[in-house]
């Protein structure tokens, strides 16, 4: 399959193809309308992961879409974070900020999830080994912006060799790295013990390399 170009966003480049999973809500910022929306996006195992999308009314109108359930579309732009200020205490939200919507011809030839990153460890990656014997590395990426002086926070997951690698890298390393983005459901217990579920959403990484010296390119385990 040829390959589609991501348009070109620098430290952070992503593309999803999916099915719009509800009809779009709108809010206002700084004098700007946008959608909001959540897009269905299928892995090859049948596993569908839940994706936030974002999208300026001026780019949903420019394409003459209107951002409906049942919608297929595919979607370039970045993965962005943002904090939200709840009870005194700060939550990281993240979601896919629109820049370009493919055509039906583009569709064809799109991957259906994929993303790369550029940016620099921010905090010190927490490293575990699995009840069944899988390594699996935590790490959280700032990524910088291209046009403004603003950073984004990406969770990330790294696997096999490649987290025993990353696991002793320290705070400040710069990153190039490549996967896709997934959500996953898991349980948060309160302060009284109630449990709800919560919805996560973080960066599968398949590949990376350590861009301070030396450069080291690493592949996932199969």
């Amino acid at each position: 399959m040829e390959e589609t170009t991501i348009l070109d966003l620098s430290n952070n480049k992503a593309q999803l193809m999916g099915t719009i999973f509800q009809d779009a809500t709108i809010f206002e910022s700084n004098g700007e309308k946008f959608y909001e929306f959540l897009l269905e996006v299928p892995r090859l195992s049948g596993v569908v992961d839940e994706i936030p999308v974002t999208m300026a009314k001026n780019i949903a109108d420019s394409y003459s879409i209107n951002p409906s359930k049942g919608l297929k579309i595919a979607l370039c732009g970045e993965f962005r974070s943002r904090n939200l200020q709840d009870e005194g205490k700060s939550h990281l939200i993240l979601f896919f900020f629109v820049k370009e919507v493919l055509n039906e011809e583009q569709i064809n030839q799109a991957d259906i999830n994929k993303i790369s990153l550029t940016g620099y460890l921010c905090k010190a990656p927490v490293y575990r080994d699995t009840p069944f014997g899988r390594q699996i590395c935590d790490i959280l990426l700032a990524v910088n912006r291209a046009h403004n002086k603003k950073s984004d926070y990406i969770p990330c997951i790294i696997w096999g060799r490649n987290a025993v690698y990353i696991k002793n890298m320290p705070v400040g390393t710069k990153i190039n790295l490549s996967g896709r983005i997934q959500s996953r459901v898991y349980n948060k217990q309160d302060e009284n013990g109630n449990i709800t579920k919560r919805k996560a959403y973080e960066i599968s990484v398949n590949n990376f390399k350590v861009e301070s010296a030396p450069s080291i390119a690493h592949e996932e385990e199969a």
